[in-house]
């Protein structure tokens, strides 16, 4: 079937995140035997937020894995699976814990298929959860995108609704490269429109999720509701702001960002991770290489501190950024070209 993305002739219900995730495994399962799920706690208790939910007594215990507290030995025995045929989608609980797999993905995954003249294919999906929110630390609260963003072979996928987590996990799952496939932990409950009839999102496809002629912000995950809504009181100022969703960060839709950048002659990138070292920092090469004659002011970045995230509920709020940092960014911009 044609990789494409299908929101017409459907009527579309308002289900959950995790739900829409589920309904694309399940799909996809039934689809194809040789997909299979492996993870801490994914069949008996269902997946710790409820994404692998009823997939055990549809599919039985040889396709959907309890696995030992593992990371390194269940994810090598995933991207062997997948060398040899398979399509295995494997958990990592929290994406602060992928520093454990780092050989099996970085080393093997993302290489195997340039160490092999273009002969060898590793269709395995990582899927894992990242971003701060209910308290739970430094080592559980990490945006740890950066770091797969910048290993060629890996495709890395960060949807920020219940409509593109399912058309982006089930093309994930069909596509032949390794994908990092990374949720939010604040997002599994949020709701949105998904049609009933079945669709698939390119991977490298973005999206507008707000048109606007003053000024583009780029952000993704949850960082994208929070764009949305400082765009909603900007727009009560008279500031008519236009909201990017890369969706993919690899591959990165380039020609979406270029064109509103060129648009709106200005560009804020909002991003929750760190700034050191970060997606938005590359992307704002990327603008500044392509787009650096239509700019009216530099391109402004809006990150988390360069901290790890506080247990506290009012530091952790502190560190990362909130709805007026992206409005203070935003202004900040705008005057810079008028003053």
């Amino acid at each position: 079937m044609t990789i494409s993305e299908k929101k017409e002739n459907s009527e579309n219900r308002v289900i959950m995140y995790r739900e829409a995730l589920n309904e694309a495994i399940m799909e996809e399962m039934k689809n194809d035997d040789t997909v299979f799920v492996m993870g801490e706690g994914v069949a008996e208790r269902g997946g710790s937020y409820k994404v692998t939910a009823g997939l055990l007594d549809e599919f039985g215990k040889k396709r959907v894995i309890d696995t030992p507290i593992s990371e390194a030995s269940f994810t090598g025995a995933g991207v062997g699976a997948a060398i040899t045929g398979m399509r295995p989608i494997v958990e990592i609980l929290f994406i602060d814990f992928t520093v454990l797999i780092m050989d099996q993905i970085v080393n093997q995954a993302a290489k195997y298929k340039f160490m092999t003249g273009g002969k060898g294919r590793v269709p395995i999906v990582v899927r894992t959860q990242g971003g701060s929110g209910n308290g739970l630390a430094a080592q559980h609260s990490q945006s740890l995108e950066a770091w797969f963003y910048h290993i060629p072979g890996l495709k890395v996928v960060m949807p920020s609704t219940p409509y593109d987590a399912k058309g982006l996990l089930k093309s994930a799952i069909r596509d032949d490269d390794p994908v990092m496939f990374i949720e939010h932990k604040l997002l599994y409950m949020k709701k949105g429109e998904v049609p009933e009839s079945e669709y698939f999102i390119e991977l490298g496809r973005g999206e507008i999720k707000r048109k606007g002629k003053d000024i583009t912000i780029i952000s993704w995950s949850n960082m994208i509701p929070r764009s949305l809504s400082a765009a909603e009181r900007l727009a009560e100022e008279g500031i008519d702001v236009e909201v990017i969703d890369p969706r993919t960060l690899v591959p990165l839709d380039r020609k979406l960002i270029m064109d509103s950048v060129k648009k709106t002659r200005n560009a804020v990138i909002v991003q929750e991770a760190v700034r050191r070292g970060g997606v938005a920092s590359d992307i704002a090469s990327i603008i500044q290489e392509e787009a650096f004659e239509s700019l009216d002011a530099p391109v402004a970045i809006v990150a988390g501190k360069n901290t790890p995230i506080p247990f506290n509920l009012r530091l952790e709020k502190a560190s990362i950024p909130q709805e007026k940092d992206i409005i203070l960014a935003v202004k900040k911009t705008l005057n810079f070209k008028i003053g």
